[in-house]
């Protein structure tokens, strides 16, 4: 059975001030997750990170939005992953569509940064989906598989099983509208068949979350399907009360 898991994405909100009251409150919350069996974390900006690992109680998986491939060099703007580590930082975001939009993230850069945090023993969490366009020509469960290839490749099913696999709709984020559960389900279950193709049984192992306008009156409906294992989360997941009625309905 795997591991149900709640990753909320803060994307540029939060200051550090704002972002160490919310660890500090975040206790009740994050031991309510544990006594569920379910994972639960936070990706605050770079300037948040330390803040919020050093306030949460260590059951709050902290996560960056980002990272570079390098450990070290001339890249302007960029943190490395050494950096991350020395702070504690074990788990990263990558390849979320709004970084593949306006950053030019590409899923065969994804592959240098998955490969590069695996040899350093970090969670990298995989973002993949498809724009309105791609969705209305019925042509969803390709370009999400080419994604896949490309960010896996390469890969030995021992270090695959330890990617987390984020699909995110991008005609469902930040717009109100949602993927039905058998939506996302069936892009899910696509998914975890092309996992299955590259590694085997394996497939069985990775956990595949769904984001896109998930809220606390409809994460139970996506997390009542079998291949569903958690979710990515934008706004919901910045107020205590939200996550918390997320935790809640998840149950």
């Amino acid at each position: 059975m795997r591991k149900k898991l709640l990753l909320g994405n803060w994307k540029m909100n939060k200051t550090p001030s704002e972002a160490k009251q919310f660890a500090l409150l975040s206790k009740d919350m994050v031991d309510n997750a544990v006594a569920n069996n379910i994972d639960l974390g936070v990706a605050p900006t770079y300037v948040c990170l330390q803040t919020v690992k050093e306030n949460a109680t260590k059951n709050l998986i902290v996560a960056a939005q980002n990272v570079h491939a390098a450990d070290h060099g001339a890249y302007t703007g960029e943190i490395s992953i050494p950096m991350l580590k020395e702070i504690g930082i074990d788990w990263v975001i990558l390849g979320h569509s709004e970084r593949r939009t306006y950053d030019n993230e590409t899923s065969e850069k994804c592959n240098a940064k998955i490969k590069a945090l695996l040899a350093n023993d970090m969670i990298p969490v995989y973002c993949c989906g498809e724009s309105l366009e791609t969705f209305e020509a019925g042509k969803t469960a390709s370009f999400v598989e080419e994604q896949i290839r490309k960010g896996f490749e390469g890969l030995t099913p021992e270090q695959a099983a330890k990617v987390v696999v984020a699909y995110e709709p991008i005609w469902a984020i930040g717009t109100g509208k949602n993927a039905t559960k058998e939506i996302a389900e069936e892009t899910i279950a696509s998914i975890r068949a092309v996992l299955r193709d590259m590694f085997g049984k394996v497939a069985e192992e990775i956990r595949i979350l769904y984001g896109g306008s998930v809220k606390p009156n409809n994460i139970a409906e996506y997390m009542s399907e079998p291949d569903i294992d958690g979710a990515l989360v934008g706004g919901a997941s910045l107020e205590l009360a939200s996550y918390q009625a997320l935790i809640e309905n998840l149950r």
